[in-house]
């Protein structure tokens, strides 16, 4: 097994597994890897639970660690992934929310473990990227939104 030179390292209470699966049927260019169980007791768990899931979320390199309830996730990491239309957007939105995850605000949600992902149409990137009015009028259509509507960024866009 290769070690990417950096990983990203995610921790859950003990769902590590489950959250590395969901995300391999859910985002392309995703898998889980090497499963490595406990060789000892520890603090959250026995010897032989799953301790460590290496998975790749979206092209990028990831650990879980299954490390017990100390420490929750929060909005300061979260997962950007840029979707080309509505489809592709409403597809990863409600895979997300609906499997106990929930909505926030500007084309946020947190999935059932607490990650935070942000599902960011490229359109809406690209008139931010544009600046002046345009990026003004799609910010202010953005900033009423939950789930990203493409046709509304777009409309704004227009002006």
């Amino acid at each position: 097994m290769t070690i990417a030179k950096n990983t990203v390292c995610l921790w859950y209470d003990r769902d590590a597994e489950a959250a590395a699966r969901f995300y391999a049927e859910t985002f392309p260019d995703s898998a889980v890897g090497a499963i490595h169980r406990a060789p000892g007791d520890y603090p959250s768990g026995k010897a032989g639970d799953v301790l460590i899931v290496h998975f790749t979320v979206a092209g990028i390199p990831c650990i879980g660690l299954n490390g017990g309830p100390m420490f929750s996730h929060n909005e300061a990491f979260s997962f950007q992934i840029a979707t080309d239309d509505q489809e592709e957007t409403d597809r990863y939105w409600n895979a997300i929310v609906g499997n106990g995850g929930q909505e926030s605000a500007c084309g946020w949600c947190k999935d059932r473990w607490g990650i935070s992902w942000q599902i960011t149409p490229r359109v809406l990137t690209e008139a931010m990227a544009a600046g002046g009015a345009e990026a003004k009028r799609a910010f202010a259509a953005m900033m009423d939104m939950r789930k990203i509507d493409v046709a509304a960024i777009e409309a704004a866009q227009r002006g």
